[in-house]
């Protein structure tokens, strides 16, 4: 379980790298075409320009998917929403539900980084967590707008077509799930993971460059089954939701260009192995 909770900032960050191979896929079946890529909410400046697969992907496209409408993702009443969500709204906090040693680390880890704790006592660990990774990967320059986004205003701006494999509310109700019944766990084992968080993201970015798809499983998504109802929540349910809609993009003559994190498109239970066992053609682009 070393590596679980950071794996599953990696899933929903997933980042990329500025180097002539990617982790883009092609996927056929009869005469229906679709690309398959990763995103990442946050990268590193260095990271741009983008692989060439990706724009080579986005030209060949008529329409962009995403795991959710970025725009509306974004809205001030969205993000409102959000924080609510993540916020213990009876009165609680969030030192109520760690023991007394994981809110020492929490505690400790703040003051180390100059984070006011008393002013984030009233989120739950799901927020907390992602606000504690967030500055960590800053050290790391890792501070600008990722893939997805850059390619939703690429989209807006030429008039393609975007959609969303889930909705807004569907996605802000699993970020604030995150966690739940575990916090004590989940934030114990974040601030551990964050002693190693530069080695680890090297590590993927490594993989990302050469597209090993293997190291990429083991780095992402292997640890996360050692926690089979978390696995079960973010990867595999939602990828169960995502496949009957991506399977209906074939009864169309566009093309898409599906933009997901990269953990749901590899290793056993990914996409890119469902559509394979389901007949299409899935190659590296």
């Amino acid at each position: 379980m070393r590596k679980i909770l950071f794996s599953i900032i990696l899933v929903l960050l997933c980042c990329t790298q500025s180097l002539a191979e990617s982790s883009v896929w092609r996927a056929q079946k009869g005469e229906s075409v679709m690309y398959l890529g990763g995103t990442c909410h946050l990268l590193r400046q260095s990271d741009f320009p983008l692989p060439a697969e990706f724009d080579k992907a986005y030209r060949d496209s008529d329409s962009l998917v995403f795991e959710t409408d970025i725009g509306e993702f974004n809205d001030l009443s969205a993000q409102q929403k959000l924080m609510s969500k993540t916020m213990y709204n009876d009165g609680s906090t969030v030192d109520k539900h760690l023991s007394p040693q994981t809110y020492k680390l929490l505690s400790d880890y703040c003051d180390a980084n100059g984070i006011p704790l008393e002013a984030l006592k009233t989120f739950k660990p799901s927020m907390i967590v992602v606000m504690i990774e967030a500055v960590e990967l800053a050290k790391l320059n890792v501070t600008q707008e990722g893939v997805d986004t850059y390619f939703y205003k690429l989209a807006k701006r030429d008039k393609k077509n975007v959609e969303g494999l889930e909705t807004v509310d569907e996605q802000i109700n699993f970020l604030a799930r995150m966690g739940e019944g575990n916090e004590d766990t989940f934030v114990r084992y974040t601030i551990e993971d964050l002693k190693s968080i530069q080695q680890h993201y090297e590590s993927l970015v490594g993989a990302w460059k050469k597209g090993d798809t293997k190291r990429l499983y083991d780095l992402m998504v292997a640890d996360l089954q050692a926690m089979p109802k978390l696995y079960k929540e973010l990867l595999t349910d939602r990828n169960k939701k995502w496949l009957p809609r991506i399977e209906t993009y074939r009864k169309t003559n566009q093309k898409r260009f599906i933009l997901v994190g990269a953990g749901h498109l590899v290793g056993p239970d990914g996409i890119l192995e469902i559509l394979r066992q389901r007949g299409y053609k899935v190659e590296k682009l």
